[in-house]
Parts: structure tokens; C-alpha cells; sequence
């Protein structure tokens, strides 16, 4: 049984696996609230899938540093590694 972790969070049992897997707990949240809200696009989740603009995108609100001179299989590396 999943613990509760308070009404920000819509899928507890998601939840606590993400963070298992070493999510984020904003991440974590997302991910779990989306799926509780049937609105999760499993398809965008994955980064290979996604342009190097978005990558870029996200890599730079993450913090990574020296995401300009990145392709876009090391921003995909980075965001991992993050």
C-alpha cells in the first residue's frame, strides 16, 4: 500500500515508484498527476523522441551548464544524468 502523500499528489503508488527510480519529486508529481488525470502523452516522456529545441529547452530550465554546445544525444545524456 501506497503512502499518502497529501492531496498534491493524485497517484501515491506512481509516485513512490518514480521516486524508487530516482525521479525528482517535481517530476514525480507531474508525472503521477498526469496519469491520475489521464492527460500523461507516454510518447513526449521519452527524450529520444523529442526535438533538440525541446531538450535545450529543458535542459536550461534544469540548470545544465554548457547545453549550447550540446547535440542532441548529450542533452539527452545530461537530462538523464540530472
Amino acid at each position: 500500500m501506497a503512502k499518502d502523500h497529501g492531496p498534491g499528489i493524485k497517484n501515491d503508488e506512481l509516485y513512490e515508484k518514480l521516486r524508487d527510480d530516482g525521479a525528482s519529486k517535481e517530476k514525480a508529481a507531474r508525472i503521477a498527476n498526469a496519469e491520475a488525470a489521464g492527460t500523461l502523452d507516454r510518447e513526449s516522456t521519452h527524450l529520444e523522441n523529442r526535438s533538440k529545441d525541446e531538450l535545450y529547452a529543458e535542459a536550461k530550465e534544469i540548470g545544465i551548464e554548457g547545453r549550447s554546445k550540446m547535440d542532441k544525444d548529450d542533452l539527452i545524456d545530461a537530462i538523464r544524468e540530472h
